[in-house]
């Protein structure tokens, strides 16, 4: 794939945050302004867009919901913890024929457990290298052993998957895997360990700092993958591993598989081990929920930023791409595999 390409591609790195609670979001001819308490205090071009992300109180005039559809720039409204609310697109582009190979394909028991396969290996494969680098660069981890054995059983695991399976196998294979890999997550946090600690995965709502933070970046990244497969024509809702829900994008979620533990996992170590983040930047709110502040949560904004914008060569294309641009490489190699350009899907696998 030429450079030409992924110059093309650039703007898609271009995601517009808005945080201050009470902004108000409109349309200024080519442009969006963020007004707050009447004044405009910034103007964003809207050609040098791909999507704006509201979280919190933010309201926004009709003409920019227009100009967004018109422009292709999608709107994304989260709540003020990072939950995901909802989801505002023009049209639909793409083939219909690629939408069509996709519904058939999730349609088919045995097609479908093929590609979740695929998703689950690059899952396992990225979680095991994160524990193996976790023991290279820290060795004086003081849990190594714990680190070691757990690797050892998703290289085990990812030699299972090497053989066709049935969907409910695949998944099987995946929770076996999950539950070493979050059995030793605790191992992986070197600092702060009074206020970032990680038991088990706790979602809805999320119970400690870590499990805080995790879900927030999750939020971003299916956001990030639901862009990418609608930026090529693909239905985010439909997927192989994750199966039909309402209001679930199964297919981003498929997706974000073989991003969580090289993405979002590292980066909310990195964090945490920095000390880029603190403990009284939580709080638990009334339901028992975990909560960041808005200073925290913007210290993870611009880091989540700063990470996309690093450089990796993709293991298939054998090109350096920016990280953020990873989803939309992979959601262009599936595509190009629904419609038989492909023979395989390669799922990213970090060296």
């Amino acid at each position: 794939m030429g450079e030409g390409r992924w110059l093309s591609l650039k703007r898609l790195l271009n995601t517009l945050y808005v945080t201050t609670p009470g902004a108000y979001l409109a349309r200024d001819g080519e442009t969006v302004a963020i007004r707050v308490e009447g004044e405009t205090r910034l103007r964003v071009p809207i050609h040098g867009l791909s999507s704006i992300i509201c979280l919190g109180r933010i309201a926004f005039s009709p003409g920019l919901l227009a100009l967004c559809s018109e422009r292709g720039v999608a709107l994304s409204l989260l709540s003020a913890h990072g939950r995901f609310i909802a989801r505002l697109e023009g049209p639909i582009s793409g083939n219909v024929l690629l939408r069509r190979a996709q519904y058939r394909l999730a349609d088919d028991p045995q097609g479908a457990a093929v590609m979740a396969r695929l998703f689950v290996i690059a899952k396992l494969a990225n979680s095991r290298t994160v524990l193996l680098r976790a023991m290279r660069d820290h060795p004086e981890v003081g849990q190594a052993a714990e680190l070691d054995g757990a690797a050892w059983r998703l290289a085990k695991l990812l030699r299972q998957l090497g053989d066709p399976l049935d969907l409910d196998a695949v998944r099987g294979v995946e929770g076996e895997a999950a539950k070493a890999y979050f059995g030793v997550f605790d191992d992986l946090i070197l600092a702060q360990k009074q206020d970032f600690f990680f038991k088990q995965r706790s979602r809805r709502p999320p119970l400690d700092n870590l499990n805080a933070l995790l879900s927030f970046l999750y939020t971003l990244l299916v956001h990030d993958c639901a862009a990418a497969l609608q930026g090529v024509g693909l239905d985010p809702a439909v997927g192989f591993l994750h199966r039909d829900r309402p209001g679930r994008p199964g297919l981003a979620l498929d997706l974000m598989e073989e991003f969580r533990a090289f993405l979002a996992d590292r980066l909310a170590l990195s964090l945490i081990n920095r000390q880029q983040l603190r403990g009284q930047g939580f709080r638990t709110s009334e339901s028992g929920a975990v909560v960041m502040n808005d200073d925290t949560r913007k210290t993870v904004l611009v880091a989540w930023q700063k990470r996309k914008e690093e450089e990796i060569t993709h293991p298939f294309l054998q090109e350096k791409i920016a990280v953020g641009l990873l989803p939309h490489a992979q959601a262009l190699l599936l595509s190009r595999y629904l419609r038989g350009d492909l023979d395989d899907y390669p799922p990213f696998l970090w060296r």
